[in-house]
């Protein structure tokens, strides 16, 4: 009615869309901070591999010398990829005590059953190989020779005086497995009061035939020999 105050109207809202423009324009920086992290973040995700699968090993808890005979503190368990774990491994610490060591053993080398006398050693050579054990005439050249080389292994016959000295090869080539040089107190092998010379080759069929008992025939030497080019 004329002269009567016209009523309040309350204030009309933004519209929804005007709204969401005001509430992006404020936190444009917050949005383009996630937009960011969310690609980064599948990515950092895709790019770390899963938790690698590990079993138990055992390996030596020092630096252990040829020769030794493995004993309680000696072996310890440590966790590798199950591809990493030898054949031969001993399946506890105390599976190999009491057993020699062939060859020294870095802390931490995994142990295997090619590590310690027995079988084992020929772990790798050729179907049908024999470890064969030789007395050298002369036990002080056992100093020289090592696990692993390669030895030519000789037969001198007749005494040098009467009969005439005649020389030949009984094998060629053959790795050294064993030496008395390393202690042979424990294991298979000789005690060591009757050990000193010997020398434990691994050889083949044909080898092993002339290779046994051979030191009756005459007096058994070595040739080191050099590893052929691969």
């Amino acid at each position: 009615m004329p002269g009567q105050p016209r009523s309040q109207q309350p204030p009309r809202g933004r519209p929804p869309r005007r709204r969401l423009r005001s509430w992006l324009n404020r936190n444009r920086r917050f949005i383009a901070a996630l937009l960011f992290c969310v690609p980064a973040g599948l990515t950092v995700q895709q790019l770390t591999p899963a938790p690698a699968e590990t079993v138990v090993a055992f390996a030596a808890a020092s630096d252990l010398p040829a020769g030794k005979t493995l004993g309680p503190g000696d072996v310890s368990p440590i966790s590798v990829p199950p591809d990493l774990v030898p054949a031969g491994s001993p399946g506890s610490e105390t599976a190999f005590e009491g057993k020699q060591l062939a060859a020294p053993l870095r802390k931490g080398q995994l142990l295997s059953d090619a590590q310690v006398l027995g079988p084992g050693l020929l772990a790798g050579s050729p179907p049908g190989s024999a470890a064969v054990p030789l007395r050298m005439a002369d036990p002080a050249s056992i100093q020289l020779v090592s696990p692993g080389q390669l030895v030519n292994v000789v037969l001198t016959g007749g005494n040098g005086f009467e009969q005439p000295t005649e020389s030949q090869i009984l094998a060629v080539a053959v790795p050294v497995l064993w030496t008395s040089a390393q202690g042979g107190s424990a294991g298979p092998w000789p005690a060591s009061t009757e050990a000193e010379g010997l020398v434990v080759v691994a050889a083949s069929a044909d080898q092993a035939r002339r290779l046994a008992g051979a030191s009756t025939q005459g007096k058994l030497f070595f040739v080191l020999v050099a590893a052929a080019p691969g």
